[in-house]
């Protein structure tokens, strides 16, 4: 089967580079082109059948072993690529039965893919994680009640302990706005993504605000140094900055349902 990694602009040496690398499975990385059109490509590679048709592929996108193999030798390769020329990373295992299927829908997707390339070209992609740590601020001491009940006592620092948890998530909410500021001056598009949970989740705290930002190359030093700024003097918020990604978030219009990637990257 033809597993297709992402929709590229042709550029020079791009043939050469595609050559050298590696994908999912191991698999050998090639181009496929519309006969018709040379300013499109296909990234590609060939992969057994036995584990990416329908059946099989469900199962094993329940194995996160298997998942995170898959993953970073997906995202591998795009990053390679968008070293080299603007792409449009595809689904996590978008599959078609050979490389006709695939022609097709380059060919289906011409107009609209042209169009993205040209606005995703000199662009990277951010992302910003708010989280909130109401464990790591510290609730003002209360002054001694006089013969105050055990159950009273309880009830008063539980009071406590809740005024500091809402006063964090004002805090994260003030940051989240500050970073939208920052995202409206510097920033080409914005999309939401869920927060991470579960075994998605990293480090320590709660993320409430995971987001991904469009980003000219020009402005990057800009948008980062800004973004980290935005949780000054906000106790128990965190924003993680990550990139520069390829596009992953930015591959179709916002509102559009297509191949296009809908994760985030690794």
């Amino acid at each position: 089967m033809t597993y297709v990694y992402a929709v590229a602009r042709n550029a020079d040496g791009l043939q050469e580079r595609t050559a050298e690398l590696r994908g999912v499975t191991g698999a050998p990385v090639c181009l496929v082109h519309d006969a018709r059109d040379d300013q499109l490509t296909l990234v590609v590679s060939h992969v057994p059948a036995l584990d990416f048709q329908e059946e099989a592929l469900k199962q094993h996108l329940e194995d996160l072993d298997w998942l995170e193999v898959v993953a970073r030798g997906h995202h591998g390769v795009i990053e390679a690529l968008a070293a080299r020329t603007t792409v449009l990373p595809l689904r996590l295992a978008t599959v078609y039965l050979d490389d006709g299927r695939a022609r097709d829908v380059l060919k289906a997707g011409r107009d609209i893919f042209t169009e993205r390339l040209a606005m995703l070209a000199e662009h990277v992609e951010w992302g910003v994680k708010i989280y909130v740590e109401p464990s790591a601020v510290s609730a003002a001491p209360a002054p001694p009640a006089t013969g105050q009940s055990p159950g009273r006592a309880y009830l008063r620092n539980r009071r406590q302990q809740q005024g500091v948890r809402d006063s964090v998530y004002r805090a994260a909410q003030t940051a989240a706005e500050r970073i939208e500021a920052v995202g409206r001056k510097h920033a080409s598009e914005q999309v939401r993504h869920r927060v991470q949970q579960g075994v998605l989740a990293k480090g320590s705290g709660e993320n409430v605000v995971n987001d991904a930002y469009l980003v000219s190359l020009e402005r990057c030093d800009e948008f980062q140094a800004d973004v980290k700024h935005a949780a000054d003097g906000l106790q128990g918020v965190r924003i993680d900055v990550t990139g520069p990604w390829a596009p992953y978030s930015f591959a179709m219009p916002p509102g559009t349902s297509d191949a296009a990637a809908e994760s985030e990257p690794p």
